[in-house]
């Protein structure tokens, strides 16, 4: 018999308990998948008089989310999504989900007068097919008080696909790649879309999960101005790193950001911006920032995550973070 991973859909409002790894499929589950002609057909666990499927094993598929999206990646149900830099730190599992970031970042004194502005944001994630996404993952607002770098207005849009390529369930690795835009939408107040320049992502990102209750997200990719005079070029690394706590759904984790800038903008400022903005700035070529976090995160059943962590910079050089406390919610289909 064939061993299968088996993870239970839920729906935001469905009591179900989130199912376990390693369990195997029998006689008795047939009754829950009707077509499946052996138990090694079918991927279901009861649970509580409950019994659900797993869309990818290919029975009792979860019906599409408006018709349109498919549900989320069930195989990799014990992974936990990154949290510092939200913009470009990509999932690699193929998911459907509303995601709700808060940040209050600080601002150091030396840049715009320093002190803190907050950003209030909402990513959005639709699974097209069992491995293609639509992804959008910048926009919001971003608040200053009196005493606050002149920061205040709407972020740009950034919208794109993420496709994956390699998911081997049983070894729990797997391996995307994608594209996104970034528009200049956002307000010139807030320094966003005063530049009228696009900028382009492409990355890779993967995960793996190490022994029992551990897993490592990585993920690296280039931010590419449509005008390079406009805007600067950068590459960015980012490394997560969780433990589950045994018998409870809660993870410590870990995370690392390296931002580096390749190119300069003459003219501009002398700090570039990290990951919410792109200043167009002089004099950063071959500077590199990196960051370092650590938080927790509560995962109660597959379909809901919130976390909170904080972040310092590791590097003499800050660009524009002196520190940041990050905390998200995420409602998964």
């Amino acid at each position: 018999m064939r061993s299968t991973i088996a993870i239970i859909f839920a729906v935001l409002s469905s009591a179900v308990p989130p199912a376990v790894f390693g369990q195997d499929a029998t006689n008795s589950n047939l009754e829950c998948c009707p077509a499946a002609t052996s138990s090694s057909d079918c991927c279901c666990i009861p649970s509580d008089g409950f019994c659900e499927c797993d869309f990818y094993c290919g029975c009792c598929d979860k019906d599409r989310l408006f018709g349109i999206f498919a549900p989320s990646d069930c195989r990799f149900g014990e992974f936990i999504s990154p949290m510092t830099n939200p913009v470009y730190f990509e999932d690699p599992r193929n998911l459907t989900e509303a995601r709700i970031i808060f940040l209050n970042h600080q601002v150091p004194g030396a840049v715009l007068g320093g002190g803190p502005v907050q950003v209030l944001a909402t990513q959005l994630r639709a699974a097209l097919t069992e491995r293609l996404s639509v992804i959008a993952t910048k926009d919001g607002y971003v608040f200053a008080g009196d005493d606050s770098p002149p920061l205040e207005g709407w972020a740009n849009v950034a919208l794109g696909l993420k496709y994956n390529f390699y998911a081997n369930a049983a070894r729990q690795e797997l391996l995307s790649a994608g594209v996104r835009v970034e528009m200049p939408t956002g307000s010139y107040a807030n320094l966003q879309g005063s530049s009228g320049t696009s900028q382009f992502d492409m990355f890779l990102t993967g995960g793996k999960q190490l022994g029992e209750l551990s897993h490592v997200v990585s993920a690296a990719g280039f931010r590419l101005p449509a005008d390079p005079n406009d805007l600067n070029q950068q590459f960015y690394w980012s490394l997560h790193l969780d433990r589950k706590l045994a018998n409870r759904p809660i993870y410590g984790l870990l995370e690392f950001n390296w931002y580096h800038w390749m190119t300069d903008v003459q003219g501009g400022p002398t700090f570039g911006g990290l990951d919410l903005w792109n200043f167009g700035s002089d004099d950063v070529a071959g500077t590199n920032i990196v960051t370092g976090a650590f938080g927790l995160k509560w995962k109660p059943r597959s379909s809901i995550e919130a976390g909170v962590c904080w972040e310092v910079p590791l590097t003499a050089r800050r660009d524009i973070i002196d520190n940041r406390i990050t905390a998200d919610l995420i409602l998964r289909y």
